[in-house]
């Protein structure tokens, strides 16, 4: 459940509801502790998500998931399903429903293409939520749906346009200016040359600066000479490189960035990198909250 709850961008406290008040969840259950998820459920999922990030009230958007794809008697492989120890599950949390219902009302401001309401929006849910778990289970997943919804459509990419730099207004405005950080030197945050989508960093970086953790960020992607006098030059603590593209992801980048005598701490971060073509000592990260955790305890030894 919790990989299914990262591909939405929802608690599993989220799925757990949506399974036992609309009969949207896993197709299969095996002697009482797991329950499993194959391709037809994640659809189903998926569909609902994009009926709620369209204005849909949760109840509709099942009935919606449902008709679209109705369920079968169909075993599901075992080849594509996910586990989830049930032993080990969290309980249902009282304020499931409060990411998805800020995505919709945030989603509904950008195509209105309210521009008040959308930056109200973004600092409301940032301010009740955190950045990173904003970013998690509402900002992401309602980019996400405008991108797909506009790709290859000239008419109302306005719509994401507009959002993402709210998006980049939001999260700089969340970043707080550190007069005494946690960390000696800081934590260089850049992407990959070539590479478009640098939100994730902003939110990295402001997710750090709430932990007192110092960051220096390029969000615009260097280009591989710049990058490496800028590593030189600046002698951070640790290197960030985001690839969001497996074409812009370059692992020799990070042979660019190490030469010297000042050694950094390397990591790779972001579904661009493949971690079998990364060199020896290149840390892959996880998702941004996970990235926020070792980052720190890399560069102070220890969580808040």
């Amino acid at each position: 459940m919790a990989s299914v709850a990262r591909r939405l961008g929802v608690a599993p406290s989220t799925l757990r509801t949506w399974d036992r008040r609309y009969g949207v969840g896993p197709s299969r259950h095996t002697n009482g502790r797991h329950r499993r998820y194959g391709s037809s459920d994640i659809g189903r999922l998926e569909l609902m998500q994009r009926a709620l990030l369209r204005g849909a009230s949760t109840a509709e958007a099942a009935k919606y998931a449902l008709e679209q794809m109705p369920r079968t008697a169909t075993e599901i492989p075992e080849s594509s399903v996910v586990q989830v120890d049930e032993r080990t599950a969290a309980p249902p949390a009282e304020d499931h429903d409060v990411p998805s219902r800020l995505a919709r009302r945030l989603s509904t401001a950008a195509l209105a293409m309210d521009f008040g309401a959308v930056q109200r929006m973004l600092a409301d849910t940032i301010r009740e939520l955190g950045v990173l778990p904003a970013w998690t289970g509402v900002v992401s997943p309602v980019l996400t749906a405008l991108g797909a919804r506009w790709r290859g459509v000239s008419a109302g990419a306005e719509v994401e346009y507009l959002l993402a730099e709210c998006v980049y207004a939001a999260l700089v405005r969340a970043t707080p200016v550190l007069r005494e950080p946690r960390n000696q030197r800081p934590v260089l945050l850049t992407c990959v040359p070539d590479e478009r989508d640098n939100l994730p960093m902003y939110a990295l970086a402001a997710a750090l600066g709430c932990r007192r953790i110092g960051a220096q960020l390029f969000g615009a992607s260097l280009p591989a000479e710049v990058l490496a006098v800028t590593v030189r030059r600046s002698v951070p603590a640790a290197v960030v490189l985001w690839s969001g593209r497996r074409a812009t992801a370059d692992p020799r980048l990070f042979a660019r960035v190490s030469r010297g005598r000042q050694r950094s701490r390397l990591f790779a971060c972001g579904p661009g990198w493949d971690p079998a073509t990364l060199p020896d000592k290149i840390e892959l990260l996880g998702e941004l909250a996970t990235a926020a955790d070792r980052i720190e305890h890399v560069l102070v030894g220890a969580r808040r």
